[in-house]
């Protein structure tokens, strides 16, 4: 699949901008609207207030209409962002001819779209702004209405000071809230191109562990088949050998494990091609892990503590959940047994709309430096590296997540999956139109 370059914002810039200058919409309306009432009300001022407000409606009607273009599910391009631009210089340019034109001290605000642009448009487009803004402000300097008489003389001169005074609070201001804002819009895009960039790089590791599982499987049948046919006659021929009998019993015992466990991978690409899910109860499904895990560690001493209120909630389990939640299992027996012990906890329980699947152990813990699932990586001698990193791909491709964490006996490791997107279908669909929000 393709990669994002985390070092382009520009790709996704335009809609921060765009939103940005919604807030900013709003903000000016409220500003222009009091400004306009408090110099004719308050001041005695004498400027075409009618005309003025008109523009301000008609600024207002224009807001509510690229508020809900932002609502809708279309990308914002950067020629549309660059349209809205150009929207309100002309309203503010409109306002300007009103108001003495470039002789009012507010006409500096035609600076701010160039300020909020330089942060989120490519150079092309910033130019195009700035050459609207330039024009608009030539406009200014031979049409306009000029102030009212009262602006002329020392005393208009003062007024003309206190009005850049305000001017260059609220320029500040704003350029110091929306540019922060805008920043940290890019920003967190910049993080989340760079979360995919990461996925993307594990799904190809799993995707090549998975291409070559399925040849290694292929493979294995074949002597899995010899042995399974030797087996049987060696151990008639040794009949009389007991220690041996039992040694070739075990090993036909594991011949059979293995050929059960590859018609587990064959079955499970099956369910995986054709996304069929198994509806059940939280209680089924867990208790169905617990015993094939069971089998798989029988010396494991494992707690469960799940509440019937749980237990009895309905699930659609995905292909691939019971594979992570033994995957968890079986890394919790692991890292017990490194300090002696066969202790595994899993707590179930729901919060809100998550359900959450607690694996603890009693092991030595995560060291500090240890690079979390990293593909590959394993703390156990003989490990794989593998089984958090699938884990970790199960519970985001059902929109959880997986956290680790030590405690005072070991590790802790918590799937969260949000009830949306494993619940029955109509449920599910009912989830989608009402998120549930996780609790932090």
């Amino acid at each position: 699949m393709p990669l994002l370059n985390p070092a382009s914002p520009q790709r996704f810039a335009p809609s921060a901008l765009t939103r940005t200058l919604a807030w900013l919409r709003l903000c000016a309306i409220t500003g222009q609207s009091s400004a306009v009432l408090f110099a004719a009300l308050w001041m005695r001022m004498e400027i075409p207030v009618l005309p003025l407000l008109v523009v301000i409606g008609l600024y207002a009607i224009f807001a509510a209409f690229a508020s809900f273009r932002l609502t809708m599910p279309w990308r914002v391009r950067e020629w549309e962002t660059i349209g809205h631009i150009a929207a309100d210089t002309l309203v503010l340019s409109a306002l300007l001819y009103l108001t003495g034109g470039a002789t009012n001290p507010f006409v500096t605000l035609l600076l701010i779209p160039i300020a909020l642009g330089a942060a989120a448009l490519t150079i092309p487009a910033l130019m195009t702004v700035a050459a609207l803004t330039c024009l608009a402000y030539v406009f200014l300097l031979r049409h306009y209405l000029p102030l009212p008489p009262m602006m002329e003389g020392r005393a208009g001169f003062e007024l003309h000071v206190l009005g850049m005074a305000v001017n260059f609070a609220i320029t500040a201001m704003l350029l110091g809230f929306f540019v922060n804002r805008l920043a940290t819009a890019v920003r967190l895009q910049q993080d989340e191109v760079q979360r995919v960039r990461e996925r993307a790089l594990r799904d190809e590791g799993i995707l090549a562990i998975a291409t070559q599982a399925a040849g290694a499987a292929h493979e294995l049948n074949t002597p899995l088949a010899t042995m399974r046919m030797l087996l049987p006659e060696l151990r008639r021929e040794h009949a009389t050998d007991q220690p041996l009998a039992e040694d070739l019993e075990l090993l036909e015992e594991q011949v059979e494990r293995c050929r059960g466990i590859l018609r587990e991978m064959v079955a499970f690409g099956k369910a995986q091609l054709s996304q069929e899910e198994e509806q059940m109860d939280v209680g089924t499904f867990v208790h169905g892990c617990l015993e094939r895990f069971q089998l798989l560690r029988p010396e494991a001493e494992l707690e469960l503590d799940m509440a019937d209120t749980v237990a009895s909630a309905a699930l659609s389990s995905p292909p691939g959940l019971r594979h992570a939640l033994i995957n968890l299992l079986n890394n919790a027996a692991d890292a017990s047994a490194m300090r002696e012990s066969n202790r595994v906890e899993l707590r179930v329980r729901r919060d809100r709309g998550w359900l959450e699947l607690d694996v603890s152990d009693h092991g030595p813990g995560f060291l500090p430096d240890e690079p979390g699932y990293a593909l590959g990586y394993s703390g156990k001698q003989g490990g794989l590296g593998i089984g958090l990193t699938l884990a970790e791909a199960t519970a985001d491709r059902l929109s959880g997540e997986l956290t680790a964490e030590n405690t005072a006996d070991g590790a802790r490791v918590r799937m969260r999956l949000p009830l949306a997107s494993i619940a029955p279908a109509p449920a599910r669909h009912e989830g989608a139109r009402r998120p549930p929000q996780p609790s932090k």
